[in-house]
C-alpha cells in the first residue's frame, strides 16, 4: 500500500459542507479541515466542526480541525452603485470619513488609514489588481492616481507595497472566534496576519485563557513578518506561507524564493509548514489543474511541505472532490521524486532533549538497515514530531491514547496517527498491541522489521529514551 506522506488540508464552504461530501473528500485524502472565520457565523463552524468529528469517528480517521481568524484585512467601504471602473491616470480619493463611495472616492473600513501613508506610497487594492500611488494626504483623505486600472468593487482589500501597516494582528472579532475556535475543540488555529513573536504569544496566551489546546499556526502574509521570520517561527506550532497578500506586499516574483526559505527555516526549528493560496486555482471552474498547479504543488512537496492547501477550491470550486483526488495524485508522483533532507547539521549538535536523540538514532537505524516502519508510542506526540522533522524515509505510526495528539499528528509529513489502549497492561503487552494494531491495519506483515520507539516508565509524556527492533510475529531483535 502506498502512503502519501505529504498532507492535505482543504476548506469547507457551501460546496463542500454537506455530510455526504465532506465524508467523500476525507476519503479521498483530506487530512485537515480548515474553517475560514472570515465567512459564516459561529453556529455555522460549530455545526461544521460537529459533522467532520463525527464522520471521522465513522470511517475510522483521525482528522484535525483548523480555525483560520480573518484578522486586520483593511479594506475599502462600499460604491453606491456597487462597483465601478478606473483608468490609469484618473484620480482617486481614499476618505476615512466617506459613507458611501463614488466614481471620485471611497471609504475605509480602517480608519488610520490617512495616518499611515505619504506621497509616493504605493497602495494595492483587490490582491493587486488596481494599483495607486499616492499624491498627498489631507486630514482623513487620501488623494491618489491610478496606475493600473480595472474594476473596484465593494469591501476589496488594501495592501501597501512594502508593508508598513500598523494594524494589531488580533481584532476584536478575532478575539470573540478564538473563543468560538477553542468551544468547537479546534486543533489548529491560524493567526492571519501576524507581525512579530508578540502577536503570536498574545494568540496563545488568548487561546489558554479559554481552555484550548490549539496549536498556534503563524500565516506569513506581511512584508513585516519576513524580516521578523525567525522569531514568529520559534514563537508558533505551525507556519503557512500564505502566498497571496505576501505576494501584493512583496511582489510575486519573491514569493517562490521565500516559500523555499519558510519550509527550510520551519524545519530547521522543527516546526510544521503549510504552503497555501491559489495552489490549484483554476479548479474552482474546471475538473483538471493546470501543468502550472500541477508543477506548483508537486515543488512544494519537493521542497518539504508538510501540508498543501486548498481554500477556495475546495470551499466555493464546482469541482471540490476532484481537486483533493487531483492534489493527492499530484503529492504521490513528487514523493517518488523526493530526496532526503540533509540532516547532517545534527550530526553536529549537542541534543538538547532525550527524545530527540531517540528519534535521530531510530531515522539512522531505519535508513541503514531494513527497516519497514517507525511506530512510536506517544503521549502528547512530541516523538512522533522529531521522528517527522528528521525526514525518515520509511513511514511513521504515531499509537497514542490521546485523541487530541493523534489530531494534530494529522498535519505532521510523514506520520499516521492510531489509538492505542494502554489501561492495565505493562511494558511487553503493549509492544505486543502496537505490533498487532499495525498488522490489523495492513500497513506491516509477518517478518518485517518494525523500529519501536518508546518511554520508560510507559504512560508519561515527554520521556521518549527507548528504542527497539522488532521482528513481526518474532522476537525483539535489538
Amino acid at each position: 500500500m502506498i502512503q502519501r506522506k505529504t498532507k492535505i488540508v482543504a476548506t469547507l464552504g457551501p460546496a463542500s459542507s454537506s455530510e455526504e461530501m465532506i465524508a467523500r473528500m476525507i476519503v479521498a485524502g483530506v487530512d485537515v479541515v480548515r474553517l475560514n472565520f472570515s465567512h459564516g457565523s459561529a453556529e455555522e463552524h460549530i455545526h461544521r466542526a460537529g459533522l467532520v468529528r463525527s464522520i471521522a469517528v465513522k470511517l475510522g480517521r483521525p482528522v484535525g480541525v483548523l480555525c483560520d481568524l480573518q484578522g486586520p484585512k483593511i479594506r475599502i467601504g462600499k460604491f453606491a452603485s456597487g462597483s465601478i471602473t478606473l483608468a490609469p491616470g484618473d484620480r482617486f480619493v481614499l476618505d476615512a470619513a466617506c459613507e458611501l463611495g463614488d466614481q471620485q472616492r471611497v471609504g475605509l473600513d480602517y480608519k488610520n488609514l490617512p495616518q499611515e501613508v505619504e506621497a509616493g506610497a504605493v497602495l494595492l487594492l483587490d490582491d493587486g489588481r488596481v494599483v495607486m500611488t499616492v499624491e498627498k494626504v489631507l486630514g482623513a483623505e487620501i488623494h491618489c492616481t491610478v496606475t493600473t486600472g480595472g474594476i473596484l468593487s465593494n469591501n476589496k482589500g488594501i495592501n501597501r507595497q512594502g508593508g508598513g501597516l500598523s494594524a494589531a494582528a488580533l481584532t476584536t472579532k478575532d478575539r470573540q472566534d478564538i473563543k468560538t475556535a477553542v468551544a468547537l475543540e479546534a486543533d489548529f488555529i491560524a493567526l492571519s496576519f501576524p507581525r512579530c513573536r508578540k502577536d503570536v504569544d498574545e494568540a496563545r496566551k488568548l487561546v489558554k485563557k479559554a481552555g484550548g489546546t490549539a496549536s498556534i499556526v503563524a500565516k506569513i502574509e506581511r512584508a513585516e513578518a519576513v524580516e521578523a521570520l525567525e522569531e514568529i517561527i520559534d514563537a508558533a506550532d505551525v507556519i503557512m506561507v500564505a502566498r497571496g497578500d505576501l505576494g501584493v506586499e512583496v511582489g510575486d516574483a519573491a514569493v517562490p524564493g521565500l516559500q523555499k526559505r519558510m519550509i527550510r527555516m520551519a524545519r530547521a526549528q522543527n516546526k510544521v509548514v503549510i504552503t497555501a493560496t491559489q495552489m490549484m486555482e483554476s479548479m474552482i471552474t474546471n475538473p483538471i489543474p493546470t501543468r502550472a498547479e500541477v508543477s506548483d504543488v508537486a515543488n512544494a512537496v519537493l521542497d518539504g511541505t508538510d501540508a498543501v492547501m486548498l481554500s477556495a477550491e475546495s470551499a466555493i470550486g464546482q469541482y471540490p472532490l476532484q481537486a483533493v483526488s487531483a492534489m493527492h495524485r499530484v503529492c504521490l508522483e513528487a514523493e517518488r521524486e523526493y530526496h532526503v533532507q540533509d540532516n547532517v547539521r545534527r550530526g553536529r549538535q549537542v541534543f538538547q532533549r532525550v527524545d530527540e536523540a531517540i528519534a535521530m538514532a531510530a531515522i539512522y537505524t531505519a535508513r541503514h538497515l531494513k527497516v519497514k516502519a517507525i511506530a512510536a508510542l506517544t503521549q502528547s506526540g512530541a516523538s512522533a514530531q522529531w521522528l517527522s522533522r528528521g525526514d525518515a524515509e520509511v513511514p511513521i505510526y504515531a499509537l497514542s491514547p490521546e485523541k487530541v495528539a493523534r489530531r494534530k499528528l494529522t498535519l505532521y509529513r510523514g506520520v499516521y496517527p492510531y489509538p492505542i489502549d494502554q489501561g492495565g497492561k505493562d511494558r511487553d503487552q503493549i509492544l505486543r498491541e502496537m505490533e498487532s494494531i499495525l498488522l490489523r491495519h495492513a500497513v506491516i506483515q509477518p517478518g518485517d522489521l518494525v523500529l519501536l520507539t518508546f518511554g520508560e516508565p510507559i504512560g508519561q509524556a515527554g520521556d521518549t529514551n527507548t528504542m527497539r527492533i522488532i521482528k513481526v510475529g518474532g522476537a525483539a531483535v535489538a
